[in-house]
This record gives structure tokens, C-alpha cells and sequence, in this order.
């Protein structure tokens, strides 16, 4: 049923798919979808305008129009589905793409070059679990650092053995282009998760990484992100997943330049 209420409108010319204002709808009604804010459905947003306050260019504002009427019960369905999707395993997602898609399949590397693949009928669950991590120097230029795949956030389940024990960088994915000593300098001897806040699921990254602090030994985070508005969002992201798993290891962020200059560094 339309009435006349309080509803967030979102000026898609100020805004500049931040998503800063996605985390603090509890609701879940704010979505970036094709690099703009978009209001999911007219019934799950409340319009008391918690989400005002976090954009920085004053994209959003309450207005009144014609609208459905806020509906809680919708709200709790869509949150329980959209934390259902997060909850999907790696293997349930191939079946659900119709393919066995090599992009989710666990693998250590025990060197630069060579992979060794983690699974059933492929070793004892001790050698799957060691680490062949490579310490900080050992990478040359002229090869890659990376220990493991795959990289992608949503690829990673909480249990990938790689992560524990682990020195996590999480970055956002155009840091790995801007920053021409990525690998020697934070890919070296650490475990890496790459994403976007902008384009990808941030609920699914919030819930991802609650799980992944709860129930692995991580050593230490080093969170890499650009000088952009939209890619902060991955600092919010992390912080509420902090926040929900309260783990005790170090953290770092740290902010790269257009310029691939690395801008500054907060502990």
C-alpha cells in the first residue's frame, strides 16, 4: 500500500559511489550498484535518515513522496536472505554457476612457481595445514610473492587453511596496479584478500571477515586501500568486523596515492 512518507532520495550526479552511506542502513535498503547508491526497495527503508551523516558529498537527503509503507517483516526476510547468500559455500556457488570453476579451489604454493593444490587424496590434513609462506626478502623482482589461492574476498572461506597463522593484507583490487612494489613490500610472506567496496557485496565482506577473526589465529592486518572516497568504505567494513569479533592482533592501514606513492600509514 502507497502512502505520502519520509523517504531517502539520492542525487546520482553529487554521488560518487563511496559507499560509505551502506553500512550504516540497518535495514539493508542501500545497495552500489553500477557505481552509484541505489535505495533497494521503497518498503525497506524507514526514512529516519541514519545514513545522511556518512556521505561526504551530501548526495542523500529525506524527502516526502508517494511510497510503500515501511515494512519490517520485509526487512527481516531480506536481511536473513542476503545473510543466507554470504553463508554459501565455495562448492555450492559452482554448482549453483553450473561449472566446476577453478577460481575457488584452495591452493598453497610452495614456491613462487609451483602449486600445490589443497584437497581430498592429496596429502595428510598436516602437510595441507603447513605454512610455505615465503618470509619478508625472499621474493625477487622478477617473480610473484603470492602463497595461496584464490584471492578474491568471496572466494576465501573462513576455514581456508592458509589463513591460519596468518600475516592478512587486505587490499583493495586497484592498489595492486597503482603500487609498483605491491608484492615485495606487502605480498611477501603474507596472506592476501583483494576486493572491491565499491562494486562487490559489503555485507557479505563484513560478515566474511567477522567469521574469518573469530575463528582463525591471525597475527596481524594490514588493510590497503586508494586516496578515492568509495574505496574508505573497505576501512568501514573492516572496523565493523572488528567491532562484532574483537580480536587482539595489530592493525594497519594504509592509504596509496593515483600516483602509486604510498600517502599515509595509521596504526
Amino acid at each position: 500500500m502507497k502512502t505520502i512518507r519520509k523517504i531517502i532520495e539520492i542525487d546520482e550526479e553529487l554521488c560518487d559511489g563511496c559507499g560509505q552511506c551502506v553500512p550504516d542502513c540497518a535495514e539493508g535498503s542501500l545497495r552500489i550498484i553500477d557505481g552509484k547508491a541505489c535505495l533497494v526497495a521503497d518498503k525497506l527503508c524507514d526514512g529516519l535518515g541514519a545514513c545522511l551523516g556518512s556521505c561526504p558529498t551530501g548526495a542523500l537527503k529525506i524527502i516526502e513522496r508517494e511510497a510503500d509503507e515501511f515494512d519490517e517483516a520485509a526487512v527481516e526476510a531480506f536481511l536473513k536472505s542476503e545473510q543466507a547468500k554470504a553463508q554459501i559455500k565455495p562448492a555450492e556457488q559452482e554448482q549453483q554457476l553450473g561449472c566446476g570453476c577453478p577460481s575457488s579451489n584452495l591452493q598453497s604454493f610452495q614456491a613462487m612457481r609451483d602449486l600445490r593444490p589443497i584437497g581430498p587424496g592429496l596429502g595428510s590434513c598436516q602437510s595441507a595445514n603447513t605454512s610455505n609462506r615465503l618470509t619478508p626478502g625472499q621474493a625477487d623482482s622478477a617473480g610473484s610473492a603470492l602463497s595461496h589461492w584464490p584471492v578474491q574476498i568471496r572466494l576465501i572461506p573462513a576455514n581456508a587453511p592458509f589463513l591460519e597463522d596468518a600475516d592478512l593484507v587486505v587490499a583493495a583490487d586497484c592498489t595492486a596496479l597503482a603500487y609498483a612494489n605491491l608484492h615485495q613490500d606487502y605480498i611477501t610472506g603474507r596472506v592476501v584478500m583483494m576486493g572491491c567496496p565499491k562494486f562487490d557485496d559489503q555485507e557479505l565482506y563484513v560478515e566474511r571477515f567477522t567469521e574469518i577473526f573469530r575463528t582463525r589465529n591471525i597475527r596481524s592486518l594490514t588493510i590497503l586501500i586508494m586516496e578515492v572516497p568509495c574505496c574508505h568504505a573497505m576501512l568501514q567494513i573492516i572496523q565493523r568486523a572488528l567491532a562484532a569479533a574483537k580480536p587482539s592482533f595489530p592493525v594497519e592501514h594504509v592509504v596509496i596515492s593515483l600516483r602509486g606513492e604510498v600517502q599515509s600509514r595509521h596504526k
